[in-house]
């Protein structure tokens, strides 16, 4: 993917061996695995390799079907005549590069889980994260500043990664009072085969992790660069920061999301994207809109679509006999009014559709965030202005809030708000028109306390689905309890 260091392959004995290790495989590595790991960080190019490994296997992580499942789960998306219902539900293509049968209906299966890639994966790349840094003391190879730089952004990358595995696996924050609640398992340490076997932690045990972790690597950052590519491509202080807000935002730290959403929208540069530019910006190949802080970049060696890795693949129309699974649900559709340029991010096409043994035309709306060789956005800079109106909400600064608000409210052609009634219902609809597709949906609705409500377009066995739900999260896969029966398994699975 990311071919940045001349005459080296970022798919060396380490990259190739131990990304595809989980975290219950790693308790079986071979001792002459771990040998063949020491030798592959014995260099700085080896380092660098394991370094864009880390890198590469992030990027798979985020442009997987993990990228679908906030969204859809939400009600953000519908589907294309290549999916049908019947009275066994949705029936979904080899094609389509993705199994979402079971979790779609609030059914997942714990022994077949459709996520069960995605929990491996995660935890193959916090495994590598922390091979990596247990032997930074032997890194003699590096300065001071790109040392600490390396050690950075892998701390915010193994921040990300449990962050994301906690939305998935563990109900929101504020679930319980003090977030007593069951979390995840947070493994900062290199796991010994047959000696390690984590237990899950509660929910606040598993925030504050992820704070020692962000807070580690901001007193690390030097803006050192290890190794060429887009900036917006690898961490810095600047993602960091917004990073910090998005998690002190789900953890009810209403002070810290507003400190940090502060310093990213005065310190970082950046700058939102204009009314008049905004659709043409999500329309550029290859690169970001202007207004990212991070991005998820498409595989530049990308030949087909069998060896993509980028979300495109889920939401591209190419033609009326080649398009991807899913599109714009009803229910999203109908939140953006006639004077909203976002209704201008979706590309409409009639496609031949059966119903009733009876061929019709039927429109679909395929997203333009996600076309041509579209990577995938992990942060813009319109989330921390919602973030910051969202925190002052809940600080009684309601008047600030509105001014963060009707910035996005005006840049998208609506109307500013003088005065509203419901400002956080005002801040959740706009969260959802602005952040569509972009896999935050479901964890904004746990976080509202809210219900899932999909109507137009749902295919699913059960729709709907009131808070609070065990099925607002996903089961741990089976072969991770058998071989740990220290893990618990979520409650009604």
């Amino acid at each position: 993917m990311k071919k940045l260091i001349k005459k080296v392959s970022i798919y060396s004995f380490l990259t190739i061996n131990l990304l595809h290790i989980s975290c219950d495989d790693f308790l079986e590595v071979e001792p002459d695995l771990q040998v063949s790991i020491s030798e592959q960080l014995a260099t700085k190019n080896g380092v660098l390799e394991a370094y864009i490994g880390v890198y590469t296997q992030t990027e798979d992580l985020f442009s997987s079907i993990a990228i679908l499942y906030a969204d859809l789960q939400g009600g953000n998306i519908a589907f294309t005549p290549k999916i049908s219902a019947d009275n066994n539900g949705i029936k979904i293509p080899n094609s389509a590069s993705t199994n979402i049968e079971n979790s779609y209906s609030f059914t997942d299966d714990f022994r077949e889980s459709d996520y069960v890639g995605f929990y491996n994966t995660a935890y193959t790349i916090i495994n590598q994260i922390n091979t990596i840094l247990e032997q930074k003391d032997s890194y003699s190879f590096f300065p001071k500043k790109e040392q600490n730089q390396l050690n950075a952004e892998l701390l915010t990358i193994r921040a990300l990664v449990h962050y994301q595995v906690s939305l998935f696996y563990a109900q929101n924050y504020n679930f319980t009072a003090n977030a007593s609640h069951i979390g995840i398992i947070y493994n900062t340490n290199v796991l010994t085969a047959g000696e390690d076997f984590p237990f899950r932690i509660s929910v606040s045990e598993t925030y504050n992790l992820l704070q020692n972790d962000l807070d580690s690597a901001l007193n690390l950052y030097t803006n050192t660069r290890l190794v060429s590519g887009p900036e917006y491509s690898y961490f810095n202080a600047t993602s960091t920061k917004a990073l910090y807000a998005r998690i002190a935002l789900q953890m009810n730290d209403w002070q810290k999301a507003k400190n940090f959403a502060d310093d990213v929208i005065i310190n970082s540069g950046v700058t939102l994207t204009s009314n008049k530019n905004y659709i043409n910006e999500w329309k550029k190949n290859r690169l970001p809109i202007n207004e990212i802080l991070y991005e998820f970049p498409a595989p530049i060696d990308r030949k087909d679509d069998q060896a993509a890795s980028t979300a495109a693949i889920f939401y591209r129309f190419k033609n009326k006999t080649d398009y991807a699974p899913f599109v714009a649900s009803g229910d999203l559709l109908g939140l953006y009014n006639d004077t909203d340029i976002r209704k201008n991010l979706f590309i409409r096409k009639n496609l031949p559709t059966l119903k009733n043994t009876i061929t019709t035309e039927d429109p679909y709306y395929f997203t333009k965030k996600f076309q041509n060789e579209a990577g995938v956005p992990l942060l813009r800079l319109s989330e921390l202005y919602l973030i910051r109106a969202e925190a002052n909400v809940r600080l009684t600064n309601s008047n600030s809030a509105l001014v963060d608000l009707n910035i996005i409210r005006e840049r998208a052609g609506l109307n500013a708000l003088t005065s509203v009634v419901n400002i956080l219902e005002e801040i959740f609809l706009e969260r959802r028109r602005e952040l569509a597709f972009e896999g935050q949906l479901l964890f904004d609705i746990a976080r509202f306390k809210k219900n899932i409500i999909r109507k137009q377009g749902c295919l699913a066995m059960a729709c709907n689905l009131e808070y609070p739900s065990n099925f607002f999260v996903l089961p741990i896969p089976k072969k991770s309890i058998i071989l740990n029966q220290n893990i618990k398994q979520n409650d009604g699975y």
